[in-house]
C-alpha cells in the first residue's frame, strides 16, 4: 500500500511553497490612508494608533514621496477639520481653499503620479460628528447627497484622481458621478464604500479626526453587521450607479462578505483594514501575545484572498517592508 498523493510535498521548503503560493502581496496591494491637519512641521501620533500620525500639509508631502519610492502608488487622504469650521451644511468642505483641497494640491505638485483618494463625507465638517445634514435628530438623505456632489467635484477641481465617499446616504453615487461628468471631469474615478459596515471598529478612526456622531450612532445609515444579502444589494447598485471601485469595511470580520461581494462585480473590490483591527494587532504585540509582523502579513494575506483587489491598510509602509 502507498500513498497516491502525498500533499505535503508542495510544503517541503520556503523556496517550493513560494512557488506554489496562491495569495501574493505586491505594493500594487495598498492604498495608504494619511490624516492631515492646519499648521506647519506638525507630526503628531495618535494615541490610540500607536506609530500613526497626523501631519501638517508640509510633513504630508514628505511622507508621500516617501510612499512613492518605497513603491506605494495610492493615498486615501482624510482631514481633520477645526472646530470653529464646522456646521450643519458642510460649508468647510467646499471651500476650494479648505485644508483638503489644498492637500490635494500641495501633494499633485510634489508628487504627481501619485493616486490621490479622497474622503467624501461630513463627518469631518460636521458640528454633530455624524455624515449628512441633521434636522430633527435624523440624518436627511437627499439634502446631504447634494453636498456631497459639490464636495466630489471640489476634490475633482483640486486635482483628485478618486473621491471614496463613505457616508453610505442611497443616491450618492449616481449624484456624485452626475456631477463629475456635468462639470467634465471625466477621467475622475470613484470609489464607493459599497458595504460599510455600522461597527465597533472605527473606534481610534474617530479619535484620529474627532469625528465621533455628538448624538445617537450612525444605523441608520451604515449597515447592520448581521446582513449579507443586503451588501451584495448595495455593490450591485453602486455599480449601476458608475462606481469604478467599490469597497468592504471593515476587513477582518468581514471576509465572507468580501468574497460574495467579489464573486459578483465587474469592478475592482477594495477592503479597508480598518483602525481599530490596526490597534488589536499592535496592542496584543505590545503586550507580547502575538509575533506583529507575522500578524500583518497574515492578516493582510487573507483579505486579498477573500478577494480584495485592494486593501486600505495602516500596515502599507510595514507591508511594504517585510515583503521587500
Amino acid at each position: 500500500m502507498y500513498l497516491q498523493r502525498r500533499n505535503r510535498i508542495l510544503r517541503t521548503n520556503p523556496a517550493i511553497r513560494s512557488l506554489v503560493a496562491e495569495t501574493i502581496l505586491t505594493p500594487n496591494d495598498f492604498i495608504v490612508p494619511l490624516f492631515v491637519i492646519e499648521g506647519e512641521n506638525i507630526k503628531e501620533e495618535i494615541s490610540s494608533m500607536s506609530n500613526y500620525f497626523r501631519m501638517s500639509i508640509d510633513k504630508t508631502v514628505k511622507e508621500v514621496k516617501e510612499l512613492w519610492n518605497m513603491g506605494l502608488k495610492c493615498v486615501l487622504l482624510f482631514i481633520k477639520c477645526k472646530d470653529e469650521y464646522k456646521d450643519n451644511k458642510g460649508t468647510e468642505a467646499l471651500n476650494p481653499d479648505g485644508l483638503m483641497q489644498r492637500a490635494i494640491r500641495a501633494i499633485k505638485d510634489a508628487c504627481p503620479e501619485m493616486v490621490i483618494m479622497t474622503d467624501i463625507a461630513l463627518d469631518p465638517f460636521s458640528s454633530y460628528g455624524h455624515d449628512g445634514i441633521v434636522e430633527n435628530n435624523e440624518i436627511i438623505n437627499d439634502a446631504t447627497v447634494e453636498v456631497l456632489a459639490q464636495m466630489s467635484v471640489s476634490h475633482a477641481q483640486a486635482g483628485a484622481d478618486f473621491v471614496a465617499p463613505s457616508d453610505m446616504m442611497d443616491g450618492r453615487v449616481a449624484a456624485i458621478r452626475k456631477a463629475l461628468e456635468e462639470n467634465n471631469f471625466i477621467k475622475t474615478g470613484i470609489m464607493a464604500y459599497s458595504a460599510k459596515y455600522a461597527s465597533c471598529f472605527y473606534g481610534p478612526f474617530r479619535d484620529a479626526l474627532d469625528s465621533a456622531p455628538g448624538f445617537g450612532d450612525k444605523k441608520t445609515y451604515q449597515m447592520d453587521p448581521a446582513n449579507r444579502v443586503e451588501a451584495i444589494k448595495e455593490a450591485l447598485m453602486d455599480m449601476e450607479e458608475g462606481a469604478d471601485i467599490i469597497m468592504v469595511k471593515p476587513a477582518m470580520a468581514y471576509l465572507d462578505i468580501i468574497r460574495e461581494v467579489k464573486d459578483i462585480s465587474d469592478v475592482p473590490v477594495s477592503a479597508y483594514h480598518v483602525s481599530g483591527e490596526y490597534a488589536m494587532i499592535k496592542a496584543a504585540a505590545k503586550m507580547g501575545w502575538l509575533n506583529e509582523e507575522k500578524a500583518v502579513i497574515e492578516s493582510l494575506t487573507s483579505i486579498k484572498r477573500a478577494g480584495a483587489d485592494l486593501i486600505a491598510t495602516y500596515f502599507a509602509k510595514d507591508a511594504v517592508k517585510l515583503i521587500g
